[in-house]
């Protein structure tokens, strides 16, 4: 009986070595990244990717911040039913996170008190990061334009690419705008 637990012990240890062994020779070895174990920073190094290809991805998938602060919001979510249907052109969900957007879509007005809250959410939001200003408060202030806690558009605060005009805008104008800030994100439109 010693003898088989000894005979275990000792193949149990032949084991541990090759293993260590095999990964000592895989450190060792300049082949290319295994998929599974590697960083995504070597995978990049190790994969040839195109600024082209970069930037097709960019274009076609564009994840929106949800950001409805008045009246424009309930045409926000409009945007999102299944009447507009606007991921078959890769416009995303909507998230409530901002550090899974790159595209901020500002729909109402903006009080002096939110513009702080405004910016922190921007901030947060991953790099390139794209702003939308949705309707006539978003785009100049609105009818309100000339009251004390109002801003005169969001672009007093925020560099804007793409503006939406309309009171309340419809739900096609904001998928005519994300389509134009497509197609400058493609490199067609001058900035």
């Amino acid at each position: 009986m010693d003898e088989e637990i000894d005979h275990n012990s000792r193949e149990f240890l032949n084991a541990k070595q090759e293993m260590d062994q095999l990964v000592m020779d895989s450190m060792k070895s300049e082949g290319k990244p295994n998929a599974m174990f590697a960083k995504l920073s070597d995978l990049f190094k190790a994969i040839p990717v195109s600024s082209s290809m970069v930037k097709w991805s960019r274009k076609n998938s564009l994840w929106p911040l949800q950001f409805g602060l008045a009246c424009c919001a309930i045409e926000l979510m409009d945007f999102g039913a299944a009447r507009i249907d606007a991921e078959r052109k890769g416009y995303l969900l909507f998230r409530a996170t901002p550090r899974q957007c790159d595209v901020m879509l500002v729909a109402g007005w903006v009080t002096k008190s939110m513009v702080p809250e405004v910016k922190r959410l921007y901030e947060q939001m991953t790099e390139p990061r794209h702003v939308i200003a949705f309707g006539e408060c978003a785009t100049c202030g609105g009818p309100w334009w000339e009251s004390y806690n109002i801003v005169r558009g969001i672009d007093q605060v925020l560099p804007v690419d793409v503006y939406v005009a309309g009171c309340p805008p419809r739900p096609e104008n904001l998928f005519a705008a994300l389509m134009k800030l497509q197609e400058k994100l493609g490199g067609k439109v001058g900035d």
